[in-house]
């Protein structure tokens, strides 16, 4: 399976942080991201999983992820995931 998957930062100093990401080991990439392992998460550490979604095509998944990082996909989500921002 391929994930796409939001994840929800729990540093008390940075409120509401999100980040939408792509695995398919949803387990393997949330410990990376809570040990620092990507450049672009590791200051806004610990994370946990808020949401994920599951496809069975690769490219599927990989549409769904750009679509959510681009400006209408973040209003989706605002919108039916109650996001603030990310």
């Amino acid at each position: 399976m391929y994930y796409v998957y939001i994840i929800k930062s729990f540093n008390d100093k940075i409120a509401n942080q999100y980040y939408v990401g792509y695995s398919t080991d949803l387990k393997k990439r949330l410990h990376s991201h809570n040990f620092g392992e990507s450049i672009h998460t590791c200051k806004f550490k610990p994370w946990t999983l808020y949401c994920y979604f599951a496809f069975k095509e690769e490219i599927l998944a990989r549409k769904f992820e750009k679509y959510l990082k681009g400006g209408s996909g973040r209003a989706f989500s605002k919108k039916h995931f109650l996001l603030k921002q990310y």
